[in-house]
């Protein structure tokens, strides 16, 4: 099984990023590119960051999203899924 580091950025616009999704075979290694993605996208000017530890097939491990838009606009909290 592999652990997948899926990060997603969307602006206000509506337009959306994806960077390369980021694979690993050992779960540790996965979590610690999710943590340090986790730490830019807490400063980031991105309006909404988003990150998802998930694995190969498909069980969401982890996930966060940080909204930077202005406020009044909904905040989604952090979920954890370990499971």
């Amino acid at each position: 099984m592999k652990y997948l580091v899926l990060e997603i950025q969307a602006n206000a616009d509506g337009s959306v990023g994806i960077p390369p999704i980021a694979s690993y075979d050992v779960r540790n290694e996965a979590e610690s590119r999710y943590h340090s993605t986790l730490a830019a996208a807490a400063i980031s000017t991105v309006e909404m960051h988003s990150v998802v530890l998930l694995t190969s097939d498909g069980r969401i491990l982890e996930r966060k999203s940080y909204n930077h838009m202005p406020e009044g606009t909904p905040v989604i909290e952090e979920v954890g899924l370990d499971g």
